[in-house]
C-alpha cells in the first residue's frame, strides 16, 4: 500500500469494504430455492469508486482482499471498471468476503454477509497507507464500517487526521451493527464516540435516518443535519427514503429533493450510486439542488437493476432519467 502515485490525478479515493456479491438471478425466490446466481464486484466504498468512475472520474480504492481466486476476480473487475487497484492488497489466511441477498421487490432485500473469521478490508493498517496520496486527492471517502474493528479503525482515523480536511472529505455513516465484533460497541451510543472523532476531520457527512441517529442521537432530519454541522462538517446529507434527500450546508444553503419515480427491482447499491454521483456533483461545483437531483437519479437507476457495481449509470443515462422525470 505504500507505493507512491501521481495522486493529483485522482478525483476520488475511497477506503473501506470490498467483496463478491452473489445475487440470485431469480426474483421473489428465497435463497433455499434459488438455483442460479450472478457474481459481481461489491462493497460500499468500492461501489462508490465504481459509480464515480462511470461518471468519468479518476478513482482509486484502498482496501484488502483474501489471497484467493475471488481476490483475483475483484482486481480484474476493478480494472475493468477503470478503478485504480494499486492500494488493494491481499491478506494471507483470510478469505475474500462473499455477500448473498434475496430479492423481493419493491422493498425487501435481505443481506447475508460472510466475513468470517474477519474481513480482509478490516486489516487495513495505518503504516501501509499512502498518506500523501490520500491528502492530495480532491475527494476522500471513508465509512462507518471502517471504524468497527482494529487495525482499520486506527487507519481510518489516521487517514482523516493526516488529510486535515484538505479538499472534500466525505464520511459515509454506514451503520451496520453486525460488523462491530465487540458486542459492547454494537449499540449506537457506544459507537458514537468513534463517529464523533471521524466527524471532526470531515467536511461532508452522508447517511440515512438510522445512521444519522447513530452519529448524532437525532432522528428528525433537520435536527440531525444541524447536529452534524455542529460536529464539524460543512455539508450534511440526510437520506430520507421515500421522502427523498435533505442537504444542509453550513453557509445556509439547503435543498430537499424528492426521489425519482422508479420501478424497483433491487434497492441494494442505490446508496452507493448516490454516493458516487454526490462526489461527481461536488467535484463539478454544482449547486446543492442539482447535485442532489443527479444523485437521486443515479440511485434510482441502480434500484431498477439487479446488480450493484455493473449497474452504475453513465452521465447520459442519468441525464436521460432527469429529463424524463422518472426511470423508464
Amino acid at each position: 500500500m505504500a507505493e507512491s502515485a501521481e495522486s493529483s490525478a485522482y478525483d476520488l479515493i475511497t477506503m473501506g469494504r470490498i467483496g463478491v456479491d452473489l445475487y440470485p438471478l431469480q426474483t421473489g425466490v428465497p435463497l433455499p430455492q434459488v438455483t442460479s446466481f450472478g457474481k459481481f464486484l461489491g462493497g460500499s466504498a468500492t461501489n462508490v469508486a465504481v459509480a464515480a468512475a462511470r461518471l468519468g472520474r479518476r478513482t482509486a480504492v484502498v482496501t484488502r482482499t483474501g489471497d484467493d481466486p475471488f481476490g483475483t476476480y475483484l482486481h480484474e473487475a476493478l480494472r475493468d471498471f477503470g478503478v485504480d487497484d494499486r492500494w488493494v492488497t491481499p491478506v494471507a489466511g483470510l478469505p475474500t468476503p462473499v455477500t448473498f441477498c434475496e430479492v423481493f421487490p419493491p422493498d425487501d432485500f435481505p443481506l447475508y454477509f460472510y466475513r468470517q473469521p474477519k474481513a480482509p478490508d478490516l486489516e487495513i493498517d495505518a503504516h501501509e497507507l499512502d498518506l500523501d496520496a490520500i491528502r492530495e486527492a480532491r475527494v476522500f471517502w471513508v465509512t462507518g464500517t471502517g471504524l468497527s474493528e482494529e487495525p482499520s479503525r486506527t487507519a481510518t482515523l489516521a487517514a482523516l487526521a493526516h488529510r486535515a480536511k484538505s479538499g472534500t472529505t466525505i464520511f459515509d455513516l454506514d451503520w451496520r451493527p453486525a460488523f462491530w465484533k465487540d458486542t459492547a460497541w454494537q449499540e449506537p451510543a457506544a459507537a458514537r464516540s468513534f463517529y464523533a472523532e471521524a466527524l471532526r476531520h470531515t467536511t461532508v457527512a452522508v447517511g440515512n435516518l438510522d445512521e444519522v441517529e447513530v452519529a448524532t442521537g437525532e432522528r428528525e432530519p433537520y435536527a440531525a443535519a444541524r447536529a452534524l454541522l455542529d460536529a464539524g462538517v460543512e455539508l450534511a446529507v440526510v437520506k430520507q427514503g421515500p421522502k427523498g434527500v435533505l442537504a444542509v450546508h453550513r453557509n445556509g444553503d439547503s435543498a430537499e429533493v424528492p426521489p425519482l419515480p422508479v420501478k424497483v427491482l433491487n434497492g441494494l447499491g442505490a446508496g452507493d450510486a448516490f454516493g458516487g454521483s454526490l462526489c461527481h456533483g461536488l467535484l463539478a461545483g454544482w449547486d446543492l439542488e442539482r447535485t442532489m437531483r443527479h444523485a437521486n437519479a443515479a440511485g434510482a437507476i441502480v434500484a431498477s437493476r439487479l446488480e450493484c457495481s455493473s449497474a452504475m449509470p453513465t452521465s447520459p443515462e442519468v441525464e436521460q432519467a432527469l429529463k424524463a422525470g422518472a426511470v423508464l
